[in-house]
C-alpha cells in the first residue's frame, strides 16, 4: 500500500660622471699607501699573539691545542646539520557535540538528528488519503517507508540519514502543528518506488526506475510526547539568543525533512520531559 506522508509544502525550496679622483682624494690615497706597510706589520704581530694566546688557553684547560680548531669546526658543522624541529600543526577546531548548525552541512562521521513532517488530518492527493499521524506510526508492526518526498533539499537530508539515528515526528498542516514524538531510522535510503506509480499521490513521470530521482528511509516508532511542543513555542525558542535560533525547521519552514543539531535535540527533549515526558 502506498504510504501517506506530509504534503510537499516545500515544493520550491527544495566566481654626469667624474673622470678622476679629486686632488684631496689622491693625497689621502698616497698617505694610506705609505702607512699600509707599518699597519700590516702590526696586524701580523697581533694575529700571531692571538693565536699563541688561544693555544695557551687550550693547554691550560686540559685540551689538545692541535685539536682546538678541529673541535670548533666540528661544532659549527654539527650545529649547521641540526634538523629544524617540525612546527606543530595547529589544532583544528573540532566540531562541537552538535550536529552542524542548521545550514545543511555536517561531518559524515558524526551522529545527526532529524525532524520529519507528516499530516495527521485527512487530505486527498490523486485520489489517495495522505493522512499519517504519530499514532499511525505507533500502530505499525513493520518499519515504515517515509515516502512522497519531492524536494531536493529534503531528499538529500533523507539520503544523509544513518541507521540508528533519531528524528522528531512533526504534525504539519493541522490546527496545532508541532513536535509530537520521536522515531528511529532503521533502514537507510533506497529508491522511492511510489514516484513511478501513476496512481500514487506523488507520482513523478520524470523519475525512471532505471534512474530514480527520489528516495525513502524506513523508520519505527520510539515515543509520543505527553504534551506536544507547538510551532508557536518553537518560534519563541528560535528568537535571537534563544536555543533554537539556528534551527533549520524555523529557517526553512517549508521543508518536510530537516536537520536538528545535538544541542537542539537535547534542549527539546528536556522541554518534553519537563512537560511529562512520554505519553502513557
Amino acid at each position: 500500500m502506498t504510504k501517506r506522508k506530509a504534503s510537499q509544502l516545500e515544493a520550491a525550496e527544495s566566481e654626469g660622471a667624474w673622470s678622476g679622483p679629486r686632488r684631496s682624494a689622491r693625497q689621502k690615497t698616497r698617505a694610506l699607501e705609505e702607512k699600509a706597510p707599518r699597519d700590516h706589520v702590526l696586524d701580523a704581530t697581533t694575529q700571531k699573539a692571538s693565536k699563541k694566546s688561544s693555544r695557551s688557553m687550550a693547554v691550560e684547560s686540559g685540551g689538545d691545542p692541535t685539536n682546538s680548531k678541529d673541535e670548533k669546526t666540528h661544532a659549527v658543522t654539527k650545529e649547521a646539520n641540526k634538523k629544524p624541529k617540525p612546527k606543530e600543526a595547529k589544532a583544528q577546531n573540532s566540531s562541537s557535540t552538535t550536529a552542524p548548525k542548521s545550514n545543511g552541512t555536517t561531518n559524515s562521521s558524526e551522529e545527526s538528528y532529524w525532524l520529519l513532517k507528516a499530516e495527521p488530518r485527512s487530505r486527498f492527493e490523486n485520489g489517495t488519503d495522505v493522512k499519517f499521524s504519530i499514532d499511525d506510526l505507533a500502530s505499525r508492526t513493520e518499519p515504515e517507508p517515509w515516502d512522497g518526498i519531492r524536494n531536493y533539499v529534503a531528499r538529500n537530508n533523507l539520503r544523509a540519514m544513518k541507521k540508528g539515528e533519531l528524528a522528531f515526528f512533526y504534525h504539519s498542516n493541522c490546527k496545532e502543528p508541532g513536535i509530537v514524538g520521536t522515531m528511529e531510522i532503521v533502514q537507510e535510503h533506497s529508491p522511492d518506488l511510489s514516484a513511478h506509480d501513476p496512481k500514487a499521490p506523488y507520482y513523478d513521470a520524470s523519475s525512471k526506475p532505471e534512474d530514480p530521482k527520489w528516495s525513502v528511509v524506513h523508520v519505527k516508532f520510539r515515543s509520543k510526547f505527553a504534551k506536544p511542543i507547538g510551532l508557536k513555542e518553537l518560534r519563541e525558542m528560535g528568537k535571537p539568543g534563544q536555543p533554537l535560533e539556528n534551527m533549520q525547521l524555523l529557517k526553512q519552514s517549508r521543508l518536510s525533512v530537516s536537520r536538528v543539531s545535538r544541542a537542539e535535540w537535547d534542549y527539546l527533549v528536556s522541554v518534553a520531559n519537563e512537560r511529562g515526558g512520554e505519553a502513557a
